[in-house]
């Protein structure tokens, strides 16, 4: 196991941000991708984890949008990205009311500051909202076009 005191997983991570890279670990016992950072693979339980980097595409699993006071609404969404793994973050560059369900995205990172390291963020790649993986129907609801 490496020396957690030097380099943890989310010091890697976040080095990863910094370069512009939406880095990810993969189990080797399993080869499930592993995300948020960990010692350890939540399914096995083994610290045999590489890190590799996404190519950074996704497509919007569930959003909301959020209101403060005084300040304009934002969005808050899980991204399915096409490694496998989900992650939450925001789509941006876009009218928060406007990302939907099966929208694909694209990340790009967030500079961050003096306070904050930098952070993943998604743009939306097209207006396409097909979805290859439909939502399921909640009861009394039926399929087709509305």
């Amino acid at each position: 196991m490496q020396d957690l005191k030097h380099s943890s997983p989310l010091n890697t991570y976040i080095e990863h941000c910094r370069k512009g890279e939406l880095a990810y670990q993969v189990c080797r016992d399993d080869d499930a991708p592993v995300f948020f950072p960990r010692v350890v693979a939540p399914k096995t339980g083994s610290a045999n984890l590489e890190w590799r980097v996404s190519r950074g595409f996704g497509t919007v699993y569930a959003t909301t949008v959020v209101y403060y006071k005084n300040e304009l609404p934002l969005n808050v969404a899980l991204i399915d990205l096409d490694e496998g793994f989900r992650m939450m973050s925001r789509v941006e560059n876009i009218d928060p009311m406007q990302v939907k369900i099966g929208m694909r995205v694209k990340v790009r990172m967030h500079p961050g500051d003096e306070k904050q390291p930098p952070y993943p963020v998604f743009d939306p790649l097209t207006p396409d909202l097909s979805n290859p993986h439909p939502r399921p129907l909640f009861h009394g609801e039926r399929g087709g076009a509305k």
